[in-house]
């Protein structure tokens, strides 16, 4: 199995209103949901529990109905990289699953998080019988290769407002995450560190994002008030370097 025994030891199927949050169930037929919904599962990991590890074969096709998850490799110095936050709504691992190999990158939860999984066979049994959840699933992968080769080059400046703006920007991409919505459940040493950066820096690029008019910072999380001027941030650095 490809992650750890006691998040897979407590495992259960989901409930109703579980399925219901999961954006892609909704594409299946009714013979296809079926199938589905008796194989998927869920469980509740603990705050630095690992969902999967480099390395590992992959077994599951993962995704995250509620809390926040990290996505991040270590070098061979033991340094660790983070690539990105995966918060509710979030599915991961479609290019892994598609190819049956062991991933490349660990997934951590930085909260308590209930991570729902689809078996990879059933994963693939969908992509022989299903066009919505096809269309889904190159969606998932075109999204994501624009979300990587923008962290690929906002990670070579040394600007951490960008860095901060860049990753809230992500966090917010409404068709890999649709469970965020208009608020993200984040607190600032989380964001911390899915940036790379001390919880004080990331306070004051959040600060000088307020006062743009960009995001709102409320009790327990962060609302987005202008996503394309959030947007904007990130894509201004081209000018600037």
């Amino acid at each position: 199995m490809n992650y750890d025994t006691s998040l897979h030891q407590r495992r259960r199927p989901l409930t109703t209103s579980e399925l219901d949050a999961i954006p892609w169930i909704h594409l299946l037929s009714s013979v296809e949901r079926e199938r589905t919904v008796d194989d998927l599962k869920i469980a509740d990991a603990d705050p630095g529990e690992f969902v999967c590890r480099t390395g590992r074969p992959v077994t599951y096709w993962f995704g995250v109905v509620d809390g926040l998850l990290k996505m991040s490799s270590d070098n061979a110095e033991g340094q660790t990289m983070t690539f990105t936050g995966i918060p509710p709504g979030g599915w991961f691992g479609e290019g892994t699953a598609l190819k049956r190999e062991s991933y490349r990158y660990n997934i951590q939860a930085l909260r308590n998080s209930r991570v729902a999984g689809l078996h990879v066979d059933t994963f693939h049994w969908l992509l022989d019988h299903s066009i919505g959840f096809n269309r889904f699933v190159m969606s998932q992968l075109n999204e994501r290769l624009g979300q990587f080769i923008a962290a690929r080059e906002i990670d070579r400046m040394n600007n951490p407002d960008i860095r901060v703006a860049r990753s809230l920007a992500a966090l917010f991409n409404p068709a890999l995450y649709p469970g965020v919505g208009e608020v993200l459940r984040i607190t600032q040493q989380e964001l911390a560190y899915l940036v790379g950066l001390s919880r004080q820096r990331v306070n004051e690029s959040l600060t000088a994002l307020a006062a743009a008019g960009s995001i709102r910072v409320e009790y327990g999380g962060l609302r987005v008030l202008n996503l394309q001027a959030l947007r904007a941030t990130v894509f201004a650095s081209k000018v600037v370097v």
